[in-house]
């Protein structure tokens, strides 16, 4: 490996790798997200087709707002099944995380979206073991549906909430 590297190709730590989902535009980033949190709930999973392709999303509100945030078949199965109060044959990766945290004497406290940069949503899992709180990176689909599993809040920025669907 250290025959393969070229120093010159890491200089510019101001641009993003070329796997990230970077379209060039300014790298200035605003954060959307918002120091005050709203606790939403799951209003439910849905799917729309479009030209042949399926998404697939979850649908947070507090009630006025809703945030829709596009999910994969999968975390869109684990969500589903918490909303239906259906318990799989066997435990499905959620599940499993969620045994591992409890065996640890870990509990979730609260899951809280609040950023979106690129088309991209960000979440923070907040797992309290004794005094301490660990904060785990997430994507939201799987904070979510961890977050149904131990029956935890589910936190939304404000700015975000503002940015979804009035109805």
């Amino acid at each position: 490996m250290p025959e393969e590297y070229d120093g010159d190709q890491y200089e510019d730590l101001e641009r993003p790798p070329s796997f990230f989902p970077y379209n060039g535009d300014e790298l200035d980033r605003e954060l959307v997200a918002s120091a005050d949190l709203v606790e939403t709930r799951v209003e439910g999973v849905f799917a729309a087709e479009n030209n042949g392709s399926i998404s697939r999303f979850v649908l947070l509100s507090d009630g006025v707002r809703k945030l829709p945030i596009l999910i994969g078949p999968f975390e869109a199965q684990a969500i589903q099944l918490v909303v239906e109060s259906t318990r799989p044959d066997r435990p499905l990766t959620h599940d499993l995380i969620k045994t591992i945290i409890e065996r640890l004497d870990g509990d979730v406290d609260r899951v809280v979206i609040d950023d979106f940069w690129n088309q991209v949503f960000y979440a923070k899992i907040f797992v309290t073991r004794g005094e301490d709180e660990i904060e785990i990176d997430s994507r939201p689909s799987d904070a979510v549906a961890i977050a149904m599993r131990f029956e935890a809040p589910i936190y939304v920025s404000e700015a975000l909430l503002d940015q979804g669907i009035d109805f």
